[in-house]
């Protein structure tokens, strides 16, 4: 949910999982997620019992708009600790890991900073090892910057850009710019709203980002690159429950539920739905998991000619090399082995490795995201946090509908015209690739969850009563362009990455761009500038 990016040479950092690039090439992925030890009696092992100054602990009020579910990422207080008692990282993993008592939490888990003090542990734990962002609860570490890059604090000249969700207050602007320049010395610092660098990624300044998050979803139209807060809404829907939607529905697999809960020894069903989410994530860490949609059409080459250009701009050649072995194999297969292949292809069965057991799963494992489309399905599924509300949450559709017609009508023909799907869940499902030769080779294309959409929100988008030359026609799909190759095999999942790095380039190559905040100015204006040098703010 937030980003960091630093100009280091060629590159800088973007989104969700804190995913670093740099001129080394390096990347690494830490949850934004902070630990404190515990003694025997409870208490909190710090290092530092000075109390912390006044307003570093200071919590703020959440305004998100619309958000109709606190986040279920526990958050603990410790008024006494200090940045360095928090474990970040490879340290926290190791700490629980080795079975020590640690209070974890996450400090930007609601979208907003619950605790400046953790936030800061983590800003500095990435700020110190190199190009970082913060997606989705997910950060980098600083050995990068320092230890890698052989950067030092005292002589730090990377600036720095940070994605944070729209809707923050003023007031949490000028604490961040504070830290960064006071804590970390940064050469520069400039904000953007999170929603803008997706819609940057994409190629485009007009549009709605559908930002799909682990416990909600995110829907926030953007007009000439600039967020429109009053259409803006969430809804809580998420990753989370899409898998324990496809575990729910794996119960129904006798023979997955007969390898992992043995009649003799059978596990207790809270401990099996745990087993079965755990699968979920499996397959969907290792794409086995598409997503279904309306109007997917299928190329097929005449004669045996197969357009190779498509295929390497896809990036797809692997599996078009593949393919092509798998099909001379079976030629040459039994007619009995012909056939069993045919039925496993019918069928889409897929055979994985899980825990010591080799399960089997078929067609099921691609309605993982049907609840974001009819939320009526989660009904008695376990593990799914129920919303605070009284009202049952919309489907992902309806919700974008509404965001549009809450929009001006001379604006809504340009949001329709830009849908940009994104979030940690199309880093995972994604669109279909199939690839039939000489009669019996195809390719098919799909854009995954975006198509999914597509053939949903047709219903929203013509307006009988207005008959106007604003009048929105249709709806379409944008994403991150093929043409950035380091980009191709993770979906939309890194736009808020890709967005801000595209971002930075140009505000921080402009000297004299008044869109970030220089080490002149903070010493000038104090935390105040940022405000001044925030587009969105003015």
């Amino acid at each position: 949910m937030w980003s960091l990016s630093k100009q280091a040479g060629q590159r800088s950092a973007l989104d969700s999982v804190y995913t670093i690039y740099s001129k080394l090439q390096l990347s690494q992925e830490i949850h934004a997620r902070v630990g404190l030890r515990r003694n025997a009696s409870g208490d909190h092992l710090n290092r530092s019992l000075q109390p912390i100054a006044q307003g570093k602990n200071i919590p703020t009020a959440k305004t998100i708009q619309n958000t109709t579910r606190i986040s279920a990422l526990p958050q603990h207080f410790e008024p006494n600790a200090s940045v360095d008692d928090y474990l970040v990282g490879t340290a926290l993993d190791e700490a629980i890991a080795a079975g020590q008592d640690v209070s974890v939490s996450w400090p930007f888990a609601d979208g907003d900073v619950r605790d400046y003090t953790q936030a800061e542990a983590i800003w500095y734990a990435k700020f110190l090892y190199g190009p970082a962002s913060l997606i989705k609860n997910v950060v980098h570490r600083k050995y990068i910057l320092f230890n890698q890059l052989q950067r030092r604090r005292v002589q730090n000249e990377s600036p720095v850009i940070l994605s944070l969700f729209p809707g923050l207050s003023r007031g949490m602007y000028e604490r961040v710019c504070q830290i960064f320049f006071e804590r970390f010395n940064t050469a520069g610092l400039a904000i953007i709203e999170r929603p803008v660098a997706q819609m940057y990624a994409a190629n485009s300044l007009n549009g709605v980002v559908i930002d799909i998050d682990e416990e909600k979803t995110d829907i926030s139209p953007i007009s000439d690159g600039t967020p429109l807060h009053y259409p803006r809404t969430t809804i809580p829907l998420g990753m989370q429950d899409c898998q324990n939607y496809l575990a729910h529905l794996l119960k129904a697999n006798q023979s997955v539920i007969s390898a992992l809960s043995p009649s003799e020894s059978p596990l207790d069903p809270e401990t099996l739905h745990s087993t079965l989410v755990d699968l979920v994530r499996q397959l969907c860490d290792e794409g086995h998991i598409k997503v279904p949609s309306d109007g997917e059409t299928a190329v097929v080459e005449d004669d045996g000619v197969t357009d190779i250009a498509a295929i390497v701009m896809a990036g797809k050649e692997k599996a078009v090399i593949e393919s092509g072995m798998k099909k001379k194999a079976t030629a040459k297969a039994s007619a009995a082995e012909q056939a069993r292949a045919r039925e496993i292809e019918a069928l889409d069965l897929l055979t994985v490795q899980f825990r010591d057991h080799s399960l089997t799963v078929g067609k099921e494992r691609h309605r993982l995201c049907e609840p974001l489309f009819d939320p009526t399905l989660l009904n008695g599924v376990p593990g799914t946090t129920p919303s605070q509300s009284t009202t049952r949450p919309l489907p992902l559709q309806e919700a974008v509908g509404i965001a549009v017609g809450q929009a001006d009508v001379d604006l809504r023909q340009s949001l329709w015209a830009g849908l940009v799907v994104t979030g940690n869940l199309t880093r995972h499902v994604k669109g279909m690739f199939c690839v039939e030769v000489n009669g019996t080779m195809s390719l098919t294309f799909s854009a995954g969850i975006g198509v999914a959409l597509q053939s949903r929100v047709a219903p929203y988008v013509v307006t009988p009563d207005l008959q106007t030359d604003v009048q929105p026609r249709y709806a379409r799909v944008l994403n991150v362009p093929e043409y950035y190759a380091e980009f191709r095999d993770t979906g939309n999942g890194f736009a808020c990455f890709l967005g801000s790095s595209i971002a930075a380039k140009i505000i921080f190559n402009d000297s004299g761009g008044r869109n970030y905040v220089s080490k002149a100015d903070y010493s000038a204006k104090g935390p105040h500038a940022i405000i001044e040098m925030t587009p969105a703010l003015l």
